[in-house]
């Protein structure tokens, strides 16, 4: 059964940083990639981050500059670096793992966490 274990979430003031983790089993881990998803309210959920099993990222337009996706692959473990946070990234960010491509998600996710930006 694969399991997905985040955290890190809070609340920021605009400008601040966050870092999020998310703890992976280990065979989902180490043969698909790994992504970050965010759904603000009212809003679809939608594409932050993703890196491969190699370590190729890809990020949303709207992330890109701020945010950075990296994987230890001995702690199973995907990050998403946040800096420069503004409102607009309040939403609840949810990991993603089993996709084999950057245009559609994998099927497991995990709890989500509630990222919180003040003005």
């Amino acid at each position: 059964q694969v399991q997905l274990v985040e955290s890190g979430g809070g609340l920021v003031q605009a400008g601040g940083s966050l870092r999020l983790s998310c703890a992976a089993s280990g065979s989902i881990f180490r043969t698909n990639n790994m992504g970050w998803y965010r759904r603000a309210s009212g809003n679809q959920r939608e594409l932050v981050a993703i890196i491969t099993r190699g370590g190729t990222t890809k990020y949303a337009d709207s992330v890109k500059g701020r945010f950075t996706i990296s994987r230890d692959n001995a702690k199973n473990t995907v990050y998403l670096q946040m800096n420069s946070l503004n409102p607009e990234d309040t939403a609840v960010y949810y990991c993603n793992a089993g996709s084999f491509s950057f245009s559609v998600a994998g099927p497991y996710w995990g709890q989500g966490t509630q990222v919180t930006v003040s003005s």
